[in-house]
Parts: C-alpha cells; sequence; structure tokens
C-alpha cells in the first residue's frame, strides 16, 4: 500500500467546486463523501493517512479465440444497461513470427447477467470469412478503439441511446483493408438505439487536435449537463490525457489537458475516466501507465472533484504478479468501466487484461475492490474533525471497518467546535465491526432528527480502523 500525502489544492478546489467558502457550512446533503483525500476534514490529528488500495484477483471472465479475435484484441470497455452488464472490444490478431496483423479489426461484444459469466451472442450482423455467425458489431471506421458508452442525457433520443467516439485511422496486414474501415485521423461519432446495430453518425472528426492511437472515452456529464471526451495527446513525447466538451455531441470545445496534484510526469496510455457510480459528482480514473524502455503497461487509480484536477497515486493497483502473463508487451490494461454486481453489493469489479500479444488469444481477469475502497483513509490512533456540514438526514452511515480491539467512535460538535449534548463521544456507541454501511447509533436511541438543518461537525476518534465512505441519509 502507498502512502499519499494530501496537499491543500484540492481541498480548495473541493470548495470551489461546491461554490462556497472554506469557512461556510457544507451542504453535503444526502452524497455519499468518500475518504479519498482530507477534502471533507478541518483538522486531523495522530497518525491518520490515506492509503491505496489493491483489488484481489479473481477469475478470467474471457478468453478471445475466435478467428476474428485473437492476442491483441484489446481495449475493453465494460458497462451497465438496465439488467445486463456488456464489454464490448477490439478482434485483432498479430501474427508474432511474420510480424504482421492478420485480418481486419473488428469491434466485438460480450453480454452477462452477473459481471462473471460472459457469453458471445451470435448477432447474424456483420460478415466476416464468409459468416455471420460471430458476435462483431462494427466494422467500418474506428473498430482499433471504438468505446461505446449508454447516453444518460435526458434529452438524447432513443434511437441514439449508446454513443461512442472513437478514431478515423486503420491497421495494414497481410489483408486488404476494406475502404469502410479507412478515415483521417480524429474522432468521429457513432451512435446505435440498442448498442448492437450501429450507425456512423458524423462524415468528418469532430475532434482533431490530439494523438488517437488510445481508448477514447465519452459519457454524458451530469454535472456540466454537457458530453466530454477524454482522448490522448502528446506533450513532449510524453503520452498525456486531454478534456473537451459539447452540448450536443457534435462541436467540442479546444481540448484542455488534464492537471495532477504533485504526479511526476508520466506516459499514460489509457485513461478509464468515468463519474463514480455512488456519487456521479467524484470522478475516477484507471489509467495504464506505460514504460517505454520495455513496452510495459501497469494500471494506476486517480479521481477528480471536478474532472479536469486529479490526484493520481504512483503505486500499480493491478501488479504483474496478479496473478499472471502480465509482464510482456502491453499486457496488463486496466478496462474502462467498473461494475457493481448484484449478487455482490459489498463489492466493485474492474477488469484487467493479461497474456497481450503472445500465442493464439489474450484474457481478461476481473478483479474486487471493496465497495468504496480504492483509498482508506487509516489510522492506528487517531482523530479527524469534518468542516461544518448541514445535517440533511436521520442517521449517520459507515462504510468502514476496524481491526480486533479497534474501534470507530462519531461524536457531533456544534458549529463552534464544542461537543452537542446527547452526541458526545461518552453518548456515541462505539462502531467495532466491517460493514459497507453501518448506521452509527448513541446510547438513548436518539436519531439525527433533532439536528436536522443544523450545521455540526462530525468529530470521529479511530483507533486500529480504517474509513472508506460516510452517508447521512
Amino acid at each position: 500500500m502507498e502512502r499519499f500525502c494530501i496537499v491543500m489544492a484540492l481541498t480548495l478546489g473541493f470548495f470551489c467546486i461546491l461554490g462556497v467558502a472554506a469557512a461556510e457550512p457544507i451542504e453535503i446533503g444526502n452524497d455519499l463523501q468518500l475518504f479519498w483525500d482530507d477534502a471533507l476534514l478541518e483538522s486531523k490529528t495522530g497518525d491518520v493517512d490515506f492509503v491505496l488500495q489493491q483489488p484481489a484477483a479473481k477469475e478470467v471472465i474471457l478468453t478471445t479465440g475466435e478467428s476474428w479475435e485473437g492476442n491483441v484484441s484489446a481495449y475493453f470497455t465494460f458497462l451497465q444497461d438496465g439488467d445486463d452488464y456488456r464489454a464490448y472490444y477490439r478482434g485483432a490478431h498479430y501474427d508474432t513470427v511474420k510480424k504482421v496483423m492478420t485480418h481486419r479489426e473488428v469491434t466485438c461484444v460480450a453480454i452477462s447477467k452477473d459481471g462473471v459469466h460472459w457469453n458471445k451472442p451470435k448477432l447474424d450482423i456483420v460478415d466476416f470469412d464468409g459468416s455471420k455467425s460471430n458476435n462483431i458489431v462494427w466494422d467500418g471506421i474506428g473498430t482499433h478503439c471504438f468505446a461505446p458508452f449508454v447516453d444518460a442525457n435526458p434529452d438524447s433520443k432513443s434511437s441514439e441511446k449508446y454513443k461512442a467516439l472513437s478514431r478515423g485511422r486503420y491497421v495494414r496486414g497481410s489483408f486488404d483493408t476494406p475502404e469502410r474501415q479507412k478515415g483521417v485521423v480524429g474522432l468521429y461519432t457513432f451512435s446505435s438505439a440498442d448498442g448492437l446495430h450501429w450507425k456512423q453518425t458524423s462524415a468528418k472528426p469532430v475532434i482533431t487536435k490530439g494523438a488517437f492511437d488510445s481508448q477514447n472515452l465519452g459519457f454524458w456529464d451530469v454535472n456540466r449537463k454537457k458530453y466530454v471526451c477524454y482522448s490522448r495527446l502528446f506533450i513532449d513525447g510524453v503520452r498525456s490525457i486531454q478534456f473537451c466538451e459539447s452540448s450536443d455531441f457534435v462541436n467540442w470545445t479546444e481540448p484542455l489537458k488534464l492537471k495532477y496534484v504533485d504526479s511526476p510526469n508520466e506516459h499514460l496510455y489509457t485513461n478509464a475516466i468515468a463519474p463514480y457510480a455512488r456519487n456521479a459528482k467524484i470522478y475516477i480514473g484507471l489509467p495504464t501507465r506505460f514504460l517505454p524502455a520495455n513496452s510495459r503497461v501497469e494500471p494506476l487509480f486517480m479521481f477528480s472533484r471536478d474532472g479536469l484536477v486529479f490526484q493520481r497515486w504512483s503505486k500499480a493497483i493491478i501488479p504483474e504478479s496478479a496473478p499472471a502473463d502480465r509482464a510482456g508487451n502491453r499486457s496488463n490494461y486496466a478496462a474502462a468501466g467498473v461494475l457493481q454486481l448484484p449478487a455482490d453489493p459489498q463489492h466493485m469489479s474492474i477488469y484487467g487484461t493479461e497474456a497481450y500479444y503472445t500465442g493464439a488469444d489474450s484474457r481478461v481477469r476481473r478483479f474486487e475492490y471493496r465497495t468504496d475502497g480504492f483509498v482508506a483513509l487509516q489510522a492506528k490512533l487517531g482523530v479527524i474533525v469534518t468542516h461544518p456540514v448541514v445535517i440533511d438526514g436521520k442517521a449517520i452511515f459507515l462504510n468502514a471497518r476496524t481491526k480486533k480491539g479497534g474501534s470507530i467512535i462519531v461524536s457531533l460538535l456544534d458549529a463552534a467546535g464544542s461537543p452537542i449534548p446527547g452526541y458526545t463521544e461518552k453518548d456515541a456507541v462505539p462502531f467495532e465491526n466491517d460493514s459497507i454501511e453501518c448506521e452509527i447509533k448513541w446510547r438513548d436511541g436518539r436519531s439525527l432528527d433533532a439536528l436536522a438543518g443544523n450545521v455540526v461537525k462530525l468529530h470521529i476518534s479511530i483507533t486500529g480502523g480504517e474509513l472508506f465512505s460516510l452517508l447521512v441519509k
């Protein structure tokens, strides 16, 4: 685990986003509060630290061994649509002996009901080598890095429920590239009613400034009420990430390069940026760091409160040893998408590639985080006090865990910092457990009803414990 010192820049940015001065109470409402930085904290004492977590490796969920897939199948995008989960990816194969691509690139889909067991439907949409019995959904411009999303814009057309951005370049190999796959450099737009039958919606690229040989991601940003795109650019020869936005998915702003809090300048091959499903005001990313000396890659974790300034940890979240075949050329990408699976609300799933550029196929493995557990606020013995917040709910719920003999005690202070009678440390029932949503209680059974609308500070004493998130509801 990596120790990371949080700087004041993010804290100041947090209040700017909320539109309040630092001294004013924060209207947290019923938004999930994540303990990934000290933006909510007025003070911390003791050995309080923010510690990067690593996911547990689980099962291989997909192998790309079909004739239209292969060992350089890549740029996996995982998403949820209602009760269904989908994975979109490039189907491609590289002959390591002849050192050529063996067939044209295509865009494939796999479908799942639980995020663990996946199938490749026979769609009868695209012909490949004389048969349409395959899971190919797109065969035109953009197959190299086609990355769909479900459009959350409330005004979007049902015929364009799914959208995508992808580049207008194509690969060459031991085959003739069809004219339908050729285009010019830049990002084109695409749409679909069902995520299976796609159409190209721009005759020419809508975003032209950048270097798009990457997984270029778009989505409807509920905070900006605009579409946003995260794509690649080079800065002094280093692969970097840029941002632009659009009101109509047609006309886009000039790209802005992302900024980072106290992070080195290093190659970021993909970005995997998306709104966090449990609080869309938070943006998380799983960028894959590229090591140009030997073409190895390793996934990182980062997050932002405005989508432009990110805090990025330097330790890989998926090491090459987790568990095998990740040390080769581009063999350890994090896929785009974080899924909460129906059978297990205690955990969140991400996906990572392995065995790229080798053999007849490549693989995708599932990895599992504790819900909200990308970073933990840890302390052997420490105290945190929040900025003043407005109470809007009947109870406080913690996502936390304690070691044997440990405890977390939540008490309430008024805006001036004085203990509120009935909600003091002596009145609080200590949390001595491991739960993603445990209600904090006081000894006489009182709720927060009496404090509704009041401004309070949360005083949290931690002995051998970890905090992940907090919710008032």
